[in-house]
């Protein structure tokens, strides 16, 4: 079967420069590209073709060649430079074209294609530390001295990770590039694929002798104390943000950031809703009845509030601004005081006697406890 014109083969006039060449070329071998079109021999059929054409039309001596004498002008019949036995076009054609594509297509290095790249300076990582605080602290704010464990950098080397006295040095296995490359042969010609190099990590540059404090990294991990300002109204189980007090970057990169989980310790009166404090108070019957002065404990100490006569259990009264200070703004929460109102369970003879004196004034009947069940089957036998 005859061959085809190479520039009806790419769609192209035969006045077409290098760079329509090209374009046509990229388009086609993406579209018949066999990895875009699995199982397809028509494609694949087209995807030679199309590569043929572009492997003689990109080369200016095999171009000049085939306007001259056609096909067989690059086959070997005229003097030609060798047929189309691989994908080996001159520098900046084929190999280099083909290489765009794979590398749009796959992301890789396909004939000097897509280049990895070097690592660049790095942000250091966040840590994360806890301190746990009592509950006047948190209604009040606290300054905390926060023990840390994070890197630094190396006081031996100074952060070069070069043994002092000694330096870098270019790296043996790739050879300063950084990066490593390796061939394989393909049907559609040679595969070029980059990866970085594992020696020197894509930096090119490997230590002659590294510091043996830091073993090359430049960076040792020490304990660090850390002056925390927690502020007034913090809850618990609310995180501080302290930038740039995590871990050391790399490459000059910026540190990480420090976070601090506080924990507020319970309270063995108060109770906290938000930024309000409850509080419940035991009274007295009489207290209850007749009413009195009392000491109430609040945050900031002892204040006197006067219970009123006839108080019920239950009853809850508030003492304003005595709560948590708000963590935005000067105001403070409020203190609520819910009164319980204590029975007593042991009472003298003269006490109950007195106790149902005062019923009778108040028209109550009082009524002696009644019997149990098991009291009453025993007076049963007993004849009563």
């Amino acid at each position: 079967m005859a061959k085809r014109d190479y520039y009806e083969v790419l769609g192209v006039d035969k006045g077409a420069d290098a760079q329509a060449l090209k374009k046509a070329y990229r388009k086609l071998a993406m579209k018949y590209h066999p990895d875009r079109n699995p199982d397809d021999k028509e494609a694949e059929a087209k995807f030679k073709e199309i590569n043929e054409a572009y492997e003689v039309l990109s080369d200016e001596t095999k171009r000049a060649n085939y306007d001259q004498f056609g096909h067989e002008g690059v086959n070997g019949g005229f003097g030609g430079q060798g047929g189309f036995g691989g994908f080996g076009g001159g520098a900046g054609g084929f190999e280099d074209i083909f290489g765009d594509i794979f590398g749009d297509m796959f992301g890789g290095g396909f004939g000097g294609g897509s280049r990895p790249r070097r690592r660049g300076p790095e942000r250091g990582a966040d840590i994360k530390q806890s301190v746990t605080i009592t509950f006047e602290e948190a209604a009040f704010g606290v300054n905390k001295s926060v023990k840390i464990n994070r890197t630094e950098e190396c006081s031996e080397c100074h952060g070069s990770g070069a043994k002092p006295g000694t330096s870098k040095k270019t790296c043996p296995t790739c050879n300063g590039s950084g990066e490593v490359r390796t061939a394989q042969r393909t049907p559609f010609g040679n595969i070029m694929s980059s990866r970085v190099c594992s020696t020197c990590n894509g930096e090119g540059e490997v230590f002659e002798s590294p510091c043996e404090k830091c073993h090359g990294s430049g960076k040792i991990r020490k304990t660090k104390t850390i002056e925390v300002d927690i502020p007034a109204g913090i809850d618990d189980g609310q995180i501080i943000k302290l930038s740039g007090q995590g871990d050391l970057g790399t490459k000059g990169g910026p540190r990480g950031d420090l976070y601090i989980v506080v924990n507020v310790k319970s309270h063995p009166l108060f109770t906290r809703d938000g930024f309000d404090v409850y509080f419940e108070l035991p009274i007295t019957f009489v207290q209850a009845t007749l009413g009195d002065e009392i000491e109430v404990p609040t945050l900031d100490g002892k204040v006197m509030y006067t219970v009123p006569a006839g108080t019920q259990t239950g009853t809850v009264f508030r003492l304003r601004e005595k709560g948590i200070s708000k963590m935005r703004g000067n105001s403070r929460g409020d203190q609520y005081v819910k009164v319980t109102v204590e029975v007593p369970k042991k009472l003298n003879d003269k006490q109950k006697d007195l106790l149902k004196q005062f019923a009778e004034s108040c028209g109550d009947e009082v009524h002696e406890k009644k019997k149990t069940f098991g009291q009453k089957i025993e007076d049963f036998f007993k004849g009563k």
